[in-house]
């Protein structure tokens, strides 16, 4: 893992707001269909070069209050999607975790080494739940960005 700042920046996606608890659950989890939906409506309208990623922002709290998702790209072809929003990166460090393997397998695994990563008493780090995300690098690869103050 390393830190990287970030200047900010803005993407266009699907939003969708969840918790965690509510994703622990099958019949209550929003993610997955997040993404299924993304995927369905925006994938003829993804390019080569679209960076496709997972923005996690508008935290209620910390990892237990409600915060939205956003499943989405830096550039579509055309028109782009339907019922679209933008959703902004905010600017700040972030401690950057990388995973490869398949997906969503390997970003589930990640985030959960993420949390533990987290609760452990001597973490030197403390999020700042202002806005996290998720980079996919092909169908193989992510890097989870986390804020930190």
């Amino acid at each position: 893992m390393k830190i990287q700042s970030i200047e900010g920046f803005e993407l266009t996606g699907l939003v969708t707001r969840t918790n965690n608890s509510n994703e622990m659950d099958p019949a209550k989890a929003k993610i997955g269909d997040l993404w299924q939906r993304f995927y369905a409506e925006a994938g003829a309208a993804l390019l080569p070069e679209s960076k496709v990623y997972g923005v996690y922002s508008n935290y209620e709290s910390d990892a237990s209050g409600d915060f939205d998702v956003a499943a989405a790209a830096d550039v579509f072809a055309g028109q782009g999607i339907t019922g679209a929003e933008t959703v902004s990166v905010k600017p700040g460090r972030y401690l950057v975790f990388s995973a490869q393997g398949e997906m969503p397998g390997a970003v589930i695994s990640l985030w959960e080494q993420i949390w533990h990563y987290f609760n452990d008493s001597n973490c030197p780090h403390q999020r700042a739940y202002q806005s996290d995300f998720e980079h996919y690098q092909g169908e193989s690869q992510v890097d989870i960005y986390i804020g930190i103050d």
